[in-house]
This record gives structure tokens, C-alpha cells and sequence, in this order.
């Protein structure tokens, strides 16, 4: 047997095995960062999400009262400002009765018609000041002129009424539709 062969030579010659430092957990990879940020994100949406099926569930008149005075709203710029302005008191008109009732609300008419949309807006818009045009103008002359930007303000202030209101849990089944329906000129 050689000498460096010998276990009794060699174990002075034998040290330790030194393993690795252990990996620390913190910091931590990139990769946990970004599976954390999209994990924060994806909550983030599935709370808005859900927030947005809570305020307008799928067919409720909110839902369809919205989509209405949105699609109003990009066709307002195309279209004559006499119909729009006729379109939008007929929507808030439906959107009432959708969400009160036809009793006590089919009657109203004019000045009564704003003092009830002024008293009932949570967000507290001045109908009986602002809303004026909505009662002359769908019955004025074609050449009478008015700003669109007057009409835009009102249908915001539509679709601010239609997203702050509460929907009554007792007409929660009412199923009642918002439909748009275009009103055809006499030719």
C-alpha cells in the first residue's frame, strides 16, 4: 500500500466539508415582486368589477338607463339639438318612472316636471335653472339655435342622477327596459 493510500496517513490530510451559505428569503426575487404586483392588480380589478355589477346589475333599468344616455351622448354631436334635447327629457322621463313608478310621475309636465327632477337628483344638479331646454326646445322652431354644450351638461347630469341613485329593493324586480327609440322627422 502506498503512503498517501494509508487512512491512517491521510486523515491529518482530511478537513471538513464547508456547504454553501444558506439562501436568504429576503430580499426577494424579482419574480415574487411581479407575481405580487399582478396579484394586487388582479384584486384591484375583480373589486371594481364586482363594485360595477353591484351598482348596475345586469338588467336593471340603471344598467340600461346608462347605456342609453351614453349612446345619446356620442350620437348628441350628429344630431340636430332639438332631437336630442326631445331624446333626453323622454329618457329621463322613462328613467323616473323606471325607478318610481308611472303613479304620481305621468302627470308632472313643465315647471312641476323640473321642481321633481330637482328635488329627487341626489347630487343636487339645478334642473329648475339649467333644464329649462329641455322643455322649449324639442317644441321650438328648427332655426332656433342652442349651445351644445348646454345639452352636454344636462345628459351628464343624467348620467351622474342615474349612477348615485339607489334602486329601490322593493322595484328591484321590475325589469323595466330603458329602450331608446328614434323619433322620425316628418318628411
Amino acid at each position: 500500500m502506498r503512503p498517501h493510500e494509508d487512512p491512517a496517513l491521510m486523515g491529518g490530510q482530511l478537513r471538513a466539508i464547508h456547504g454553501l451559505d444558506p439562501i436568504s428569503w429576503w430580499p426577494l426575487a424579482t419574480g415574487w415582486w411581479i407575481s405580487a404586483a399582478l396579484f394586487i392588480l388582479l384584486v384591484m380589478v375583480l373589486g371594481l368589477f364586482v363594485r360595477h355589477l353591484i351598482n348596475y346589475p345586469p338588467g336593471s333599468w340603471r344598467k340600461d338607463a346608462r347605456e342609453a344616455l351614453r349612446q345619446l351622448r356620442r350620437e348628441s354631436w350628429q344630431l340636430p339639438p332639438k332631437e336630442t334635447a326631445a331624446q333626453l327629457s323622454e329618457l329621463l322621463r322613462r328613467i323616473a318612472m323606471a325607478r318610481f313608478g308611472r303613479r304620481g310621475l305621468a302627470s308632472l309636465s313643465g315647471a312641476d316636471w323640473l321642481a321633481w327632477l330637482h328635488q329627487s337628483d341626489p347630487n343636487g344638479f339645478d334642473w329648475l335653472r339649467r333644464g329649462g331646454i329641455l322643455l322649449s326646445l324639442p317644441y321650438a322652431p328648427d332655426d332656433q339655435t342652442v349651445d351644445q354644450g348646454d345639452l352636454e351638461v344636462l345628459i351628464t347630469a343624467a348620467l351622474r342622477l342615474v349612477g348615485n341613485s339607489k334602486e329601490d329593493i322593493s322595484r328591484r324586480r321590475n325589469r323595466f327596459r330603458i329602450r331608446r327609440f328614434r323619433v322620425f322627422k316628418d318628411v
